[in-house]
């Protein structure tokens, strides 16, 4: 692939910020151009954070317009559905298993949808969905900070990089005590969206 409209949605300290560097980094070590811009907003109150990154031989402009994003990765269920206005008809979505209630939720003063809302909500766009359990997976290696990387495993399925350029990508990004751990969860995550496309494949 030479040529890719990315949105990574979650919500702040889910490491939105550091995945969007490690891609934006192996699209650069394949030798493409890249441009990428984040938005925090309310992150460190654990509200949206957004990240539009682009690459081709050549970019111009940062922003991925309405519409046009090729890939939605979702590091939270709400996320997915509140940004799925960005996603491209067709275009292809990979959302972590995990509900994350806003304060106007927690206050009483609005309802979570539930999971038949939000896979509504992105069907108006696209079929090819994919839920992961990601979070889950991320407890049970022992850090639930490697989510970030997890998701990058999945995501690398449709952004076939050299596994080695993801590695370099992943080790020069994180501190040398949980790089080999979030390549593990990046490993785990690639293994699990192959299965999951294997199945769809058979069904």
């Amino acid at each position: 692939m030479n040529k890719l409209n990315l949105m990574i949605t979650g919500i702040g300290g889910q490491g939105v910020i550091a995945a969007s560097d490690i891609v934006s980094g192996a699209a650069l070590a394949a030798g493409l151009d890249v441009k990428k811009t984040d938005s925090l907003g309310m992150a460190q109150r654990g509200g949206s954070v957004i990240s539009h990154i682009r690459f081709a031989q050549k970019v111009w402009s940062p922003l991925v317009k309405a519409g046009e994003a090729d890939i939605l990765l979702s590091f939270e269920k709400l996320e997915a559905a509140r940004w799925s206005h960005y996603l491209k008809a067709g275009g292809i979505a990979i959302v972590n298993n995990y509900t994350v209630p806003p304060p106007s939720v927690s206050l009483g003063k609005e309802c979570y949808p539930d999971d038949t809302e939000i896979t509504g909500i992105l069907k108006q766009r696209t079929d090819r969905i994919y839920f992961i359990s990601g979070t889950a997976f991320a407890k049970e290696l022992g850090n639930v900070k490697t989510l970030n990387t997890l998701m990058l495993g999945c995501l690398s399925i449709f952004v076939p990089f050299e596994i080695d350029i993801w590695r370099d990508c992943i080790f020069g990004r994180l501190p040398p005590k949980v790089a080999k751990l979030n390549f593990s969860a990046f490993e785990w995550g690639k293994t699990e969206m192959e299965r999951i496309l294997n199945t769809r494949r058979s069904a």
